[in-house]
């Protein structure tokens, strides 16, 4: 009677239950994906609520719609950016003081056509809805590295002067792949089982 190989069989049994149990976990991130989604489009009909400038942002904040009063602006940053009907520019982050103390608040003012471009708008009462500063942290900076949670942004309803509004924050905007990323966790699994078996088959052929 023809042995099956223990290691070799042992060895592609727990990958693919690995490859499985990935699998699972994604369909669950994609369930829970979507529940955030959801709230996030809720949050959008909510009253008004105040801008908290602490991160990390919470769920409850997340798209909500705020109001900032911008004291002075410290410094300026410039992102990739774009208006409400898909106009590419540059968008300009104004670093605000709020107060004596604190953090200040991060406001998203609008965007210019050209880089380089700095804002005349000295400051004043924003309304805008709530969402995260860009963050440039890469994939394996996040899953090794301490990365620090993105602060409160407030995108401003109206731009300021000599710039275009920036587009809104949206849902549309949240990836959620882990329904893809579930199936070829599933395909990987079966796919591993089958070429296995086609080559435990040829084997026990020739012995």
């Amino acid at each position: 009677m023809k042995r099956v190989p223990v290691v070799a069989t042992t060895v592609v049994a727990l990958a693919v239950v690995m490859m499985i149990a990935l699998g699972i976990w994604q369909l669950q991130r994609a369930t829970w994906k979507d529940a955030l989604i959801a709230r996030y489009s809720e949050n959008l009909k909510l009253p008004p609520m105040t801008f908290q400038p602490l991160s990390p942002v919470s769920d409850d904040a997340m798209f909500r719609k705020s109001q900032v009063h911008c004291l002075r602006v410290l410094k300026w940053r410039e992102e990739g950016g774009q208006t409400p009907t898909g106009q590419p520019g540059y968008r300009h982050i104004a670093d605000c003081i709020t107060g004596a103390e604190g953090p200040g608040a991060l406001v998203d003012v609008g965007v210019s056509a050209t880089p380089n471009t700095t804002p005349v708008w000295k400051g004043g009462l924003i309304d805008g809805i709530v969402t995260t500063e860009p963050d440039h942290t890469s994939l394996i900076g996040k899953l090794f590295g301490k990365s620090v949670p993105p602060r409160p942004m407030l995108v401003a309803d109206r731009a300021a002067p000599g710039l275009a509004a920036s587009a809104p924050p949206s849902t549309d905007e949240i990836s959620n792949n882990h329904m893809a990323y579930a199936v070829q966790w599933f395909l990987f699994a079966a796919v591993a089982v089958i070429i296995y078996a086609i080559a435990l088959r040829t084997r026990m052929k020739r012995s």
